[in-house]
């Protein structure tokens, strides 16, 4: 695997941001979404495009308040002012961001997909495996530690992600419904804005190569595996009765067409994420997410 870091960087370390060198300040946006009117395939014609959008709305909204419990433990061992900033922000996002898929969520399951026994087996899975464990002294740091790296790891998977919602014109152009749209672009566009925050974080508080490499390792075989068997789970559970058959030949059909991320993205990212002079502010662009928040309906009291 060390064979993958040998010769020219895989990024251009001369892109790595610096605290100093931006004015952009980190807040959270009050967003206000309405769901009437939103169907249960929002991707019309698309139904197992549609279920891995769902995903977001039953597995992130836990871990992002994992996330914000790990970090806002971290505060108090961050020093560097700009940071620390950086991390009080980033909180308040997450929070936005998991209140509102729970309100996808909970509108999903008013069509009729029964989403409460997932959303409770993420709420358990996360708060037994992500908690804090209740540990004391030198364990309590270590497993703080362990925690930041496995979620600045995760980070950037919803970076690139985020990107390609801002990328992804095919969605409109298929008539996705707008309000699932903006939702879906308003978290991907906050994800680029604060996609250094988790990793500086873990950085500062620890940085150890091998944690990094291991937590990366096992967050992405994570998320690949929760993905997976969500978006599964949710079509089987789908009442509708044009949602067609064979889930795994429409997820291929859906990949292929570009109407959802590649799966390979769980393995094509690993090299990036490790090499040594990775950086975070190399994904996406900064200038299309602030650009999109600038103009997001739900961001922006419905206006476009």
């Amino acid at each position: 695997m060390f064979g993958l870091f040998r010769g020219k960087p895989v990024v251009d370390v001369r892109g790595a941001r610096r605290y100093t060198d931006q004015a952009h300040a980190i807040a959270p946006r009050e967003v206000e979404f309405s769901w009437d009117g939103v169907p249960m395939h929002y991707v019309p014609g698309e139904p197992m495009a549609t279920h891995i959008i769902n995903v977001m709305h039953l597995v992130l909204p836990e871990g992002e308040r994992a996330m914000s419990a790990a970090l806002a433990e971290a505060l108090p061992l961050i020093e560097d002012e700009r940071l620390h900033e950086e991390v009080v922000g980033f909180i308040g996002q997450e929070a936005t961001h998991a209140s509102s898929h729970e309100g996808a969520r909970d509108h999903l399951a008013q069509l009729g997909l029964d989403v409460e026994p997932t959303a409770r087996k993420m709420e358990w899975m996360v708060d037994k495996v992500l908690g804090d464990w209740r540990l004391t002294g030198r364990a309590k740091h270590a497993w703080l530690c362990e925690r930041l790296g496995l979620f600045a790891a995760m980070e950037h998977y919803t970076a690139v992600v985020g990107d390609w919602l801002l990328n992804a014109d095919q969605l409109a152009e298929r008539g996705m419904h707008p309000t699932m749209l903006d939702l879906v672009r308003w978290h991907g566009a906050e994800e680029v804005e604060h996609r250094n925050v988790a990793f500086d974080a873990f950085m500062y508080v620890d940085g150890g190569y091998g944690r990094r490499v291991r937590t990366a390792l096992v967050a992405s075989f994570t998320l690949a595996v929760l993905f997976l068997t969500t978006a599964g789970s949710l079509f089987r559970k789908d009442p509708s009765p044009d949602k067609g058959r064979f889930w795994p030949v429409q997820l291929l059909s859906a990949t292929r067409r570009r109407m959802i991320p590649p799966a390979t993205i769980f393995l094509t990212e690993i090299p990036k994420y490790l090499h040594p002079k990775f950086h975070p502010s190399q994904l996406g662009s900064m200038d299309k997410a602030l650009r999109y928040l600038a103009r997001s309906p739900a961001a922006n009291g419905g206006d476009r």
